[in-house]
């Protein structure tokens, strides 16, 4: 036997699993980590959003966030808060990992507001 006969299909397993090895790494590195809590920073459960059957998510004057995504309010989301202001939020994904929502402008004024100000209403969309 020849080096090429002995050695190139050690190679070639070596890469397959390589390559493998990269693409489960790839499918769990997409996934964020749920928030963790700390100081003025508080961390909760909620579904309090309107989504695209509300009628809020469709009223410019509400003062309700809003959700679009592909599982509306049907999986777990984890949002912070500072004091009381909700902050960021995570949605899972339907085999639990969570994915950090974007948070879009809402460039229309809320509730008889003169603008959109610290206290607007936020529209968290899924990533993707």
């Amino acid at each position: 036997m020849n080096f090429e006969t002995k050695c190139v299909p050690r190679i070639a397993l070596l890469s397959a699993m390589a390559g493998a090895a990269m693409l489960i790494g790839a499918g769990t590195a997409a996934a964020d980590d749920w928030p963790s809590g700390g100081g003025a920073f508080e961390v909760y459960e909620t579904k309090n959003f309107a989504v695209r059957s509300d009628p809020d998510y469709w009223n410019p004057l509400s003062d309700r966030n809003r959700l679009t995504s592909p599982y509306s309010t049907n999986t777990r989301i984890v949002c912070t808060s500072f004091h009381g202001v909700q902050q960021d939020c995570w949605q899972a994904d339907p085999d639990g990992n969570p994915h950090k929502l974007t948070i879009a402008p809402l460039d229309v004024p809320y509730a008889g507001s003169s603008g959109t100000g610290h206290f607007a209403p936020k529209h968290y969309i899924y990533p993707n």
